[in-house]
């Protein structure tokens, strides 16, 4: 027997306990068994309610479904300082509200953002049929809005040529639509390209789903004082945090970045959307 016999016999000794740790470690755990027949006839008289769907609850279900399975969803996040719009909002609302005879809102604001993005980066308003990318020459923007029967989506059609006030008339006609039930179907057909605003339930950051056959739509959220750095130091600013899912079958990454960084700089400095900069 040589040394290096007994060096090998040695390092082959002391590898078997760590060979076995380890197969010991990988052994997969096996879970009891979970009885069939447990009785749970004590909890019987615990009270539950059973109700259908209605019908427009099943279709959002069947539509939700659909869009998870059929499209590549991918959602790029970002945050933009909205001191801008704020400033801008405080500064006109009461004159803007006499004038027209609507509130300036922030959902303006967000569609014209939108649409400024669209129209650099077109494949964020395409959809698919079937084999094809449909490019769409308007603008018709989703706006979920919620109904006392759930959750609808209103177009609002040619976004792109309506002034600030007519978009907040048109977001206030159709939320009293979908107050009193009277949305029509040509008010939720179609659209290119939908928001979800889930600040107004205090929403801080969401996934939103795509709606078919959109291939994005944008998430704005709660906005919040936040502290950020600006040259340097660090200052309190109010932040909201902006999702986009898209459709990663058509849209590569490189545009639904570049499209969301568009929406940002537009509210970041709204004299943009006014100019159409």
């Amino acid at each position: 027997m040589t040394k290096a016999d007994a060096l090998a016999a040695s390092a082959t000794s002391a590898a078997k306990p760590a060979a076995a740790s380890a197969a010991a470690v990988a052994a997969p755990q096996v879970l009891p068994q979970v009885d069939a027949a447990v009785d749970l006839s004590a909890y019987a008289e615990r009270p539950e309610q059973r109700v259908p769907m209605s019908r427009l609850r099943a279709r959002i279900a069947q539509r939700l479904v659909q869009s998870q399975s059929e499209n590549a969803i991918l959602t790029t996040f970002n945050e933009v300082n909205m001191k801008p719009v704020m400033d801008l909002r405080n500064q006109h609302k009461d004159r803007f509200e006499k004038e027209h005879g609507v509130k300036l809102g922030f959902m303006s604001f967000f569609v014209k953002a939108a649409v400024h993005a669209l129209r650099k980066y077109p494949i964020l308003n395409a959809s698919v049929d079937g084999n094809d990318i449909v490019y769409h020459g308007y603008f018709d923007i989703g706006i979920a809005v919620g109904s006392p029967r759930g959750l609808v989506v209103p177009i609002v059609r040619n976004a792109d040529t309506l002034s600030f006030a007519e978009i907040e008339q048109k977001i206030a006609e159709f939320g009293a639509k979908a107050r009193d039930g009277k949305l029509q179907i040509e008010d939720l057909t179609g659209g290119t390209f939908s928001i979800s605003n889930g600040g107004t339930f205090g929403s801080m950051l969401s996934t939103p789903i795509i709606n078919p056959p959109q291939s994005a739509i944008l998430g704005v959220h709660a906005t919040k004082d936040r502290p950020v750095v600006e040259n340097g130091q660090v200052v309190i600013r109010p932040i909201n945090y902006l999702a986009m899912s898209y459709d990663h079958r058509i849209i590569d990454g490189r545009e639904a970045v570049l499209g969301l960084v568009a929406m940002k700089e537009a509210l970041e400095d709204p004299a943009r959307l006014l100019l159409n900069l």
